[in-house]
């Protein structure tokens, strides 16, 4: 049974509206709290917001039945707060139960005792769909631009690698991942059935365990001729996974289990899905360290459990190689990110801004009028449709003779000198909203926690422009970010 909010006030709380903040506090979750006031004060966005998010909520279950579940505002506040200002779930349930302000905003008394455990609250916003964070983004920009809409006029866009949360991958280290993970499955399976053959299955891994730890030993000291001295410890190795993995897919046979197929590659971590990974693996290490054949990187896994996970090498200081997924993001005047998108494990810069553009101006009516991007967006074709699509384009071209021409335009000019305030914006995504690692799991999970730190940082933006409107000398309304 759950509810949008409650619409009986408690003796032993104010309405949301009436919260007082502590607008001289310069913690980051005064301007979320703010903004969160704002959208409820907003009965109709409201509204339509808690209808988005009862709708994932629901997807599966009635609603005027069963025991009480969180309410559709609460998921919706703590949601918000979580990537807003970096928390866990540990943390997340400790100020649900005590930090009196976000009690007050969510609508809960001093008196009421009610939990808010860290699972619950996780299984909750898990629930969301990332397609559902985003709306609810677009609300938030548009009661943004109510203040001003020619905030949307001026847009600056970049790119950046959000990590997964991985180990640093070697062949060895992935191949040891699936057979620890496909051997305690298949015991249980066995059991279950009544199926015999796992009964060394204590020791199977131990061997495993001791040829990895052997193949790190020489790979880190590495020596003279260290590549030839792995060479029989690797083809050791993949004979075991050979014979494992085809006793997984008999096993599957025997228990009338779904047979591995290639589409479950991307899919969830079943049994199924680590067989066909750790294959995958296993034909790419011995085409490079048996046959010494050089592996495409869309043709390697990097993560049994993220298989989404891609290399990057884009020759930042300090991070040679990152291990992600590639995200655009567009930021207006304001500074709210008015388009975030997850770009596909093949695709780079050049291939995403014109479709993404157009898929911008068709969201805003095309509002934009100057757009900034840095010369890794360069192409020819870029250049000429994205000048049909924007008013004045910043898209610096190669060379010193080119780039020349095109600083004689004032706009270009001005445009280019402030298009590198979108590097503070992703320094701030990536300090202030958690956005450097994912944390959540698989790629549906990954996007989801793409949009939510979004969520956090356009609340933010919002919640700063509201109290600078109530109260400009106030430190919580100070930003050190420029405007475009």
């Amino acid at each position: 049974m759950r509810k949008s909010y409650s619409n009986q006030l408690r003796l032993d709380s104010v309405p949301i509206e009436q919260v007082e903040l502590n607008l001289e506090s310069r913690d980051r979750i005064v301007p979320i709290l703010r903004a969160l006031q704002f959208l409820y004060s907003d009965r109709k966005l409201i509204d339509e917001i808690l209808q988005w998010i009862a709708t994932d909520v629901n997807s599966d279950s009635r609603t005027d039945t069963g025991r009480t579940g969180m309410e559709y505002w609460h998921i919706c506040v703590l949601a918000a707060v979580r990537l807003g200002c970096d928390f866990t779930y540990d943390q997340l349930q400790d100020l649900a139960e005590n930090h009196r302000k976000l009690r007050a905003v969510m609508g809960v008394g001093d008196c009421d005792d009610r939990p808010f455990k860290w699972r619950t609250i996780c299984n909750n916003i898990r629930l969301l769909r990332p397609e559902t964070i985003a709306r609810i983004n677009q609300a938030i920009v548009s009661a943004g631009h109510a203040f001003d809409p020619t905030v949307i006029e001026k847009v600056r866009a970049d790119s950046f690698v959000m990590e997964t949360n991985i180990h640093y991958p070697t062949e060895s280290s992935l191949l040891y991942d699936g057979l620890r993970k496909i051997i305690p499955q298949c015991v249980r399976l066995a059991e279950a059935h009544g199926v015999n053959g796992w009964r060394q299955y204590a020791h199977l891994l131990k061997k495993i365990k001791q040829l990895n730890r052997d193949i790190n030993r020489i790979a880190t000291k590495k020596g003279p001729r260290y590549k030839k001295r792995l060479q029989p410890l690797y083809r050791e190795l993949l004979k075991k996974v050979a014979i494992l993995t085809q006793r997984a897919r008999d096993l599957c046979l025997l228990t009338g289990q779904r047979l591995p197929e290639i589409a479950d590659l991307f899919g969830t971590n079943t049994l199924q899905a680590l067989i066909v990974r750790t294959e995958r693996v296993a034909e790419t290490t011995r085409r490079r360290i048996i046959h010494g054949e050089t592996v495409a990187n869309s043709d390697k896994l990097f993560s049994i459990f993220e298989p989404h996970t891609q290399l990057y090498k884009r020759g930042k200081a300090g991070q040679p190689m990152q291990f992600g997924r590639q995200v655009l993001i567009f930021e207006d005047a304001a500074g709210f990110v008015v388009r975030a998108v997850l770009m596909k494990r093949d695709e780079g810069d050049k291939q995403v801004a014109v479709r993404e553009t157009k898929s911008l101006q068709n969201d805003f009516q095309n509002g934009v009028k100057r757009l900034s991007f840095d010369r890794g967006f360069h192409s020819p074709d870029n250049q000429r449709e994205l000048s049909e699509l924007v008013d004045h384009l910043c898209l610096p071209r190669p060379g010193v003779k080119q780039s020349a021409v095109q600083l004689d335009d004032n706009e270009f000019r001005s445009a280019q000198q402030n298009h590198s305030g979108v590097e503070s914006m992703i320094g701030a995504l990536q300090s202030g909203n958690a956005m450097k690692r994912c944390r959540d799991r698989s790629e549906i999970g990954f996007e989801r926690y793409l949009q939510l730190g979004i969520l956090g940082r356009n609340l933010h933006t919002l919640g700063r422009m509201l109290i600078a409107r109530e109260n400009q000398n106030a430190a919580a309304a100070h930003s050190r970010r420029k405007a475009v």
